[in-house]
């Protein structure tokens, strides 16, 4: 069978069993996900053992250290994954939520439903534990979802997908609600991209690279960011304890993810003052700063910022600084760089804060915090399957709610258009 047949064969699958799923009780696929997090534990011995291959494989290729710790599933990262099922199974079902009902005029009763999407494909690399979460959240939200891990990670998302599938059949549930496709080639991709008669939407997760091909390529609607090119803009009425604070968490907590900090704007009525400041404090955290001339002025030891640094997503210990002449200039940089993701003011200037809440576009704007806090869990949303920087459907973190579409339901006792 080609490959494009076998994708095929799998998204057919995956839409009979969608719409069965759209109609379980939160009860059931409650009880699933509590199977598969006891599964998950009682077969940790074979998962990892699979997850071995891929390791070996990736030695192999001389994989980095770095993505061979994402590849590997560890007791502490099976222990995450088992914890993560246990957290959707206590998020609220969004399924069958209704809103919005009004009366009409003519005695029409007009509301909206919440509804599962249907059929998710899902397309991400390395990390196997993406297979679980992306899995779990899916079905909680009455979704079948077909995945497609790295190469790397072959024999470990199917090792997951089989115990997935066999507490799904345990359960007396279509276990095509969730399946991996057992092909590395990037032809499956292809395949999978192509299948709009089948698939309601695509997520890509992994570097810019992927996204921009998924987008690229997909007859069907993809759920994206590119890249994170976050920005602290520090007021010239920053608190600068408070500013410094936030600038380094940003930076140097998780330096490799998309809402770290990657450009630091600074107001040139305190540039003398906070620079040296702040430059002090990231130096000694690791970082390698850029600056414009007039950053350069005030902290001369830093390297030359160039006019990629401002586009740039540097996922390490780097970091730009531009010293702007006021607010507006800040927000102009950040509409022209921006990867509207997430955008944060330092001020304690009330009207600048309401200013830049309301006239900057990115998928999270803050006041007085980190950029790292764009994050479902942090935001409340529980597990989160990704950050959207598009604004359809969803913008900003994805959680259970994002997995679901609205559906018009109308009450009527005999109405007729006239």
């Amino acid at each position: 069978m080609s490959v494009l047949k076998t994708v095929e064969s799998l998204a057919i699958e995956a839409k009979k069993a969608a719409r069965r799923l759209a109609f379980e009780s939160t009860t059931r696929k409650n009880n699933v996900l509590l199977r598969m997090a006891e599964a998950l534990r009682t077969q940790k011995d074979f998962i990892q053992a699979e997850n071995e291959k891929d390791l070996d494989g990736g030695r192999e290729k001389g994989l980095s250290a770095a993505m061979l710790d994402r590849l590997a599933l560890t007791d502490k990262v099976m222990e995450a994954m088992i914890g993560g099922l246990h957290e959707v199974v206590a998020l609220p079902d969004p399924v069958g939520e209704i809103d919005e009902m009004i009366r009409r005029p003519n005695g029409l009763m007009i509301g909206r439903m919440r509804i599962p999407l249907g059929v998710i494909g899902m397309i991400y690399e390395s990390r196997p534990n993406v297979t679980v979460d992306a899995a779990a959240l899916c079905l909680k939200a009455g979704n079948a979802v077909i995945l497609r891990g790295g190469s790397e990670a072959i024999h470990s998302n199917l090792a997951l997908a089989k115990v997935l599938q066999e507490s799904l059949a345990a359960e007396k549930i279509n276990p095509a609600a969730i399946q991996v496709i057992p092909i590395a080639k990037r032809e499956a991709v292809n395949a999978l991209l192509s299948l709009e008669d089948y698939v309601d939407l695509i997520i890509p997760r992994g570097g810019e690279g992927l996204i921009r091909f998924v987008a690229q390529n997909s007859r069907i609607p993809v759920l994206k960011h590119y890249k994170g090119v976050c920005h602290v803009f520090v007021d010239k009425d920053a608190d600068f304890e408070m500013a410094a604070n936030i600038v380094i968490n940003g930076k140097t907590q998780r330096p490799g993810v998309c809402n770290a900090l990657e450009t630091l704007l600074v107001h040139k009525d305190i540039g003398a003052s906070f620079l040296p400041l702040i430059g002090a404090r990231l130096q000694n955290a690791g970082v390698e700063l850029r600056g414009c001339p007039r950053t350069k002025d005030v902290l001369t030891d830093v390297k030359n910022a160039t006019e990629d640094d401002w586009y740039a997503e540097f996922l390490d210990l780097i970091l730009a600084v531009k010293v702007v002449d006021d607010i507006d200039a800040a927000m102009d940089h950040i509409a022209v760089y921006g990867s509207q993701h997430t955008e944060v003011i330092v001020t304690a200037n009330y009207a600048n804060a309401q200013r830049f809440i309301k006239e900057v576009d990115a998928s999270a704007v803050m006041v007085n915090a980190s950029t790292r806090f764009n994050d479902g869990g942090q935001f409340g949303l529980g597990a989160e399957i990704g950050i959207s920087t598009t604004k359809l459907h969803a913008y900003g973190p994805m959680g259970l709610k994002e997995l679901t579409a609205r559906k018009f339901i109308v009450y009527g006792d005999g109405q007729v258009r006239m």
